[in-house]
């Protein structure tokens, strides 16, 4: 019995990676970095902790009539923060691509602890937050202003289509008194050369620090900025907003009080809420045309700080995803800000604010095979790997930094609900913000089982997890490991240092294919030879592990 069911394994797993379209696609365990993926899939309202071989291991569900607004994070303790918005959007005063509503704070066990919501004719939420050591949160919000006031302020009128204009402003919350504890305006900021006679006028290219009222991309659209992503700077209490229909991002001073934040005065810098750097686009301040812009409807810029060493080649800098980058690509970028702590700011000179380029430029190995003009991230691992997602494909791949795809995922849903294993998906069918990985020894899963939930698509394929995985015997007795897993070409059997193994790799008819006595830890083998299929490799007589060949 145990013969046909192997036999039957076999022919449906020939090549086993090849045949799944939505789920778990690939990977290599002894090369991907361990952890659990957070997953909030747009189009649906359930917030997913799935592991490496695509399992949920634990969901926080919500009411139907909600969806993501856009992204969620986990604590140490196991609470889960998240934004949502109602379903339901017909008729709102305010309401664009990345529209929120509410921030919500729910235990492990999904009970609601606190919630805080701005969505009404004056101002809306959208897209991200921040959550700042202290536990506050700093949230996006847009802010309605009517044509006289925009007007009035210099903008252009034949930039108000719709006769309002939506700017951004930061809000920050402390859940535990449920005040508002700083706030930062873009409004506040502003600089124009349009018409002497209103606000703000000056020349463009001498004030760099201020947000030019009639730089416009989007041919007037209400939401002007459309700010993506915001992220904190603990160590030298800056906010990072990212700006994509300015291709910029743009770093604030939060030693400020909401007072100085609302003039060009105070805080350690000495300059308000002036901006203290902004990079992308010189073109957006009048200093550099379109071959000086570097970033191109970027998402997810964020301090690399988190769950990565200090030691890590990218700790303390910046990552982005640069969803337009190109014609039929995007690219994952990395740049080193320049701050000087002395004069708590960032030295601009005549070409603008260094660095004059990215550290570094990371593709898909085959760069068209990722291309989302919005949505997606990216997130540096410990291990080195970065985890990258494509938003408008639901595409999540695992990159060594030899550029090897070690994990991949497809969201397995179709307009919000569950995909069929072996589905095509078509572009925006599974629209993903964001996937986060946290490691396995993240505080927030000490003492908590994380047990198989099932999976998100239907008729899923757990085959390729069932082969590739160690067993216990494995763990505990032989410390064993294979690599690359499924193979084409060389294999690395390394096992628990010294000990003298009896190693043989057997078809799935119980013919081996190599056997030898071993010894050193670490012995090499070419499958150049061998078909395509299932092996069991065996220790000492022990079944340990699958192994693929393709």
């Amino acid at each position: 019995m145990k013969l046909l069911r192997y036999l039957i394994l076999l022919l449906l797993t020939t090549p086993l990676a090849a045949q799944n379209t939505v789920g778990l696609l690939s990977y290599q365990p002894a090369k991907s970095f361990d952890g659990y993926n957070l997953l909030y899939p747009h189009n649906q309202p359930n917030v997913y902790l799935i592991d490496n071989c695509g399992e949920i291991v634990h969901v926080w569900e919500d009411e139907n009539d909600f969806r993501p607004g856009n992204t969620a994070y986990l604590l140490e303790d196991g609470r889960l923060v998240k934004t949502k918005r109602p379903a339901a959007v017909a008729g709102n005063p305010i309401w664009a691509g990345g529209g929120g509503a509410i921030v919500e704070i729910r235990s492990w066990d999904n009970d609601l602890l606190w919630s805080f919501e701005r969505n009404d004719e004056f101002e809306r939420l959208h897209h991200d937050i921040a959550i700042t050591p202290e536990e506050t949160i700093l949230m996006i919000a847009w802010e309605n202003k009517t044509r006289e006031e925009a007007i009035q302020a210099g903008r252009d009128s034949t930039l108000l289509p719709d006769n309002e204009l939506w700017p951004d402003y930061i809000l920050e919350v402390d859940p535990a008194t449920d005040e508002i504890v700083w706030e930062w305006h873009a409004w506040d900021h502003l600089i124009q050369n349009f018409d002497a006679t209103k606000d703000n006028f000056g020349v463009v290219a001498d004030n760099p620090f201020r947000i030019n009222i009639n730089y416009d991309t989007s041919d007037g659209a209400d939401d002007w900025m459309h700010s993506n992503a915001i992220d904190y700077d603990p160590v030298n209490r800056q906010v990072i907003l990212s700006v994509p229909t300015f291709h910029e991002f743009w770093i604030i001073d939060h030693t400020t009080t909401t007072e100085e934040a609302a003039t060009s005065q105070g805080g350690m810098g000495n300059r308000g809420g002036d901006l203290m750097f902004r990079w992308g686009n010189p073109a957006a301040y009048d200093q550099g045309t379109a071959d000086d812009q570097k970033l191109f409807y970027q998402h997810d810029v964020h301090l690399v700080d988190n769950f990565v060493p200090e030691n890590h080649p990218y700790y303390g800098k910046i990552a982005l995803f640069n969803n337009r980058v190109g014609p039929d690509f995007s690219t994952v970028n990395v740049l080193s800000p320049l701050f000087d702590m002395y004069d708590w700011g960032y030295p601009i000179g005549p070409d603008g604010w260094p660095p004059a380029d990215f550290d570094i430029t990371i593709t898909h190995p085959e760069p068209t095979n990722v291309y989302s003009t919005g949505l997606s991230s990216i997130q540096f691992l410990a291990n080195g790997n970065a985890l990258i997602t494509s938003g408008r494909q639901g595409y999540t791949f695992e990159l060594t930094p030899d550029n090897e795809i070690v994990w991949e995922y497809v969201t397995p849903l179709i307009g919000g609900q569950p995909a069929t294993q072996g589905d095509t998906l078509q572009l925006n069918n599974n629209l993903t913000f964001r996937v986060d990985r946290y490691p396995v020894d993240y505080a927030a899963f000490n003492d908590r089982e994380l047990l198989s939930q099932g999976w998100l698509e239907l008729e899923p394929d757990s085959f390729l997890c069932d082969f590739i995985l160690p067993t216990e015997e494995l763990m505990e007795d032989y410390q064993l490991s294979i690599y690359p897993n499924p193979t084409g070409g060389p294999l690395t059997v390394e096992w628990e240092g010294g000990m003298h193994i009896q190693l043989r790799i057997l078809d799935l008819l119980g013919r081996p294919v190599y056997a030898s006595q071993e010894t050193g830890g670490r012995c090499y083998l070419a499958t150049d030879g061998w078909e395509s299929g299932v092996y069991i490799v065996e220790i000492n007589g022990v079944s340990v592990r699958k192994l693929v060949v393709k």
